[in-house]
This record gives C-alpha cells, structure tokens and sequence, in this order.
C-alpha cells in the first residue's frame, strides 16, 4: 500500500509514526465508504489522505484524533456537496 509507505519514508521519528499511522487508519474508516469499489479511485483517496496526514502533522504530533479530524476536514474541502 503506497499510503502507508508515504508515511514510513517521513522523516518522522518513530513515535510520532505510530500517532500518523492510528490517525491515518481511523481517518481511513471514515472515508472509505465514500470512495467507492474502483481500486484506483481508492488507491488515490487513500494516498490523498496519507499527505494531508502529513501536511498537518509536526514532529511534535502526539494527538491521533487532533491529526485525524484535521485531515478529515481538509478531505472534505475539495468534496463537492450533492444538491
């Protein structure tokens, strides 16, 4: 899975992995159902949201449900709300 791998080659120490990966994997749940069963469209959302893990991430990042909702909403922007 190249999102995961996106973030093990961070130049994050090991601690704060671990809170990206629990963020990234509790995040995933939320937004898995709404991708659909096309394996790239899935392979895309899910490295979509592995950067904006990171983009929201800082080397201090102890939080997984701060990261996870951040990077939720940040998901969300580029959705288009159905009328």
């Amino acid at each position: 899975m190249q999102a995961r791998t996106l973030i093990a080659d961070s130049s994050y120490g090991p601690d704060t992995l671990k809170v990206l990966f629990q963020a990234f994997d509790e995040a995933w749940k939320e937004v898995a159902p709404l991708t659909g069963q096309n394996e790239m469209a899935v392979e895309a959302a899910r490295l979509k949201l592995a950067s904006i893990v990171l983009t929201v991430a800082t080397s201090e990042s102890r939080d997984a449900e701060q990261i996870k909702s951040a990077a939720l909403i940040l998901m969300n922007m580029g959705r288009k709300v159905p009328r």
